[in-house]
């Protein structure tokens, strides 16, 4: 009796990790093939962009993030900087004070990063003539000279959301590489394979940007620690497709200790099943919509986060073949098709010895995104802020 009941377990575990697994393999597997973009550029024209840094205790990286941005070869009177300073120090706000942007200084009760754009919205003075898009950069992101004129030319082609491309700028440890290989690895499932077979990325909650109307009219319902997810949900029950944009990159820095990495995946994951929550209940309703991309965007809420999926796998792999050897097969082909689906959307400049030499660190990580599973509150909306060093 207890083996069939241990069996029927086995088998259950197997095929909730399955369900995960396959997405990814399915996803990974379409990387391999490429799409053009087939739209047209319009007419050449600027367009008008309102570019905002949400800065929270961000004293150390947002002035050389602002620093780096002013270097823009697009003209200067067709966007606008705007950094939102909260709870910064009074000489943070002075040194940015000296470049030509603009600085709002907003009080909060409660922090979060929905109220800061929320905040620069409402007070933000048009140019002569309406925004045409607005630009959501985190503090520390830094972006190259010719970010605006290669976004813009990207817009011409008449998408209203755009996710550029994040990436890694600093690898100085174990913590910080495997971020790094964790992002791009995401850059491939979420984003660049979905745009192949037509459907739309995932946002990343930075490096994005969105048509400034539609923004201007939806930002006041965002209510949550993770307003990416809640702008992603806005823009699936409108079926706006989502670009990536490869070629556009936004340098980001990754978490390079533990205890950020761990308050960074408590965050992630419980936003996970806040949308999760927030999403299911339209579910019905896209089903007879046929609006495949909501359907989509659900179930990745509902997917078992990767480096979970290969650390368990293959601890059952191992421990199903030391006791019950029979048991075990299905789980090695789950922990193979797994690798080596991770292994093809991994790119190419990082599959090399010093990045898979770093794995080791990988289930001491997954332990602590394990130890965040008793802490998930789906309805604690406070946003719980990474740190950087200066």
């Amino acid at each position: 009796m207890i083996w069939t009941i241990l069996h029927i377990i086995d088998i259950l575990l197997w095929v909730i990790m399955a369900a995960s697994v396959m997405y990814v393999s399915f996803f990974a597997f379409v990387s391999l093939f490429k799409k053009k973009d087939r739209k047209q550029t319009h007419a050449k024209q600027q367009s008008t962009f309102l570019v905002l840094y949400p800065a929270y205790h961000e004293d150390a990286v947002i002035v050389n993030s602002i620093k780096q941005f002013l270097k823009q070869d697009y003209p200067t009177m067709r966007y606008r900087l705007t950094v939102i300073s909260d709870h910064m120090t009074e000489e943070t706000n002075q040194r940015l004070r000296q470049y030509p942007i603009t600085v709002l200084t907003p009080v909060f009760e409660k922090s979060s990063k929905a109220k800061a754009l929320q905040y620069a919205i409402k007070h933000t003075k048009e140019i002569a003539y309406p925004y045409d898009y607005v630009v959501i950069l985190d503090a520390d992101n830094v972006v190259r000279p010719d970010f605006l004129t290669q976004l813009n030319s990207v817009c011409q082609k008449g998408y209203q959301a755009i996710q550029c491309h994040r990436c890694a700028k600093n690898t100085e440890n174990d913590i910080a590489v495997l971020d790094s290989v964790s992002e791009e690895i995401n850059n491939t499932i979420f984003r660049r394979a979905h745009n192949i077979i037509g459907l739309s990325s995932a946002l990343i909650g930075s490096g994005m940007c969105f048509s400034y109307s539609w923004f201007r009219q939806h930002v006041e319902q965002l209510n949550s620690a993770v307003e990416d997810r809640e702008l992603e949900a806005m823009i699936m029950k409108e079926n706006i497709f989502i670009r990536f944009e490869n070629d556009v990159p936004v340098f980001d820095e990754k978490v390079s200790n533990s205890d950020n990495f761990q308050r960074q995946r408590l965050r992630w994951m419980t936003g996970q099943i806040q949308t999760l929550l927030l999403m299911f209940p339209y579910i019905p309703k896209a089903v007879v919509r046929g609006n495949i991309n909501y359907i989509d965007k659900t179930i990745q809420q509902a997917l078992i986060p990767r480096s979970i999926l290969i650390v368990c796998t293959l601890a059952m792999a191992l421990l199903l073949s030391a006791c019950v050897s029979v048991w075990c097969f299905k789980w090695w082909l789950l922990f193979a098709m797994l690798s080596l689906s991770l292994f093809i959307a991994m790119p190419a400049h990082q599959r090399n010895r010093a990045v898979f030499s770093r794995l080791t660190y990988l289930p001491r990580l997954v332990w602590r995104m394990l130890s965040n599973i008793a802490k998930i509150d789906h309805k604690n909306k406070d946003f719980l802020h990474t740190t950087h060093d200066k």
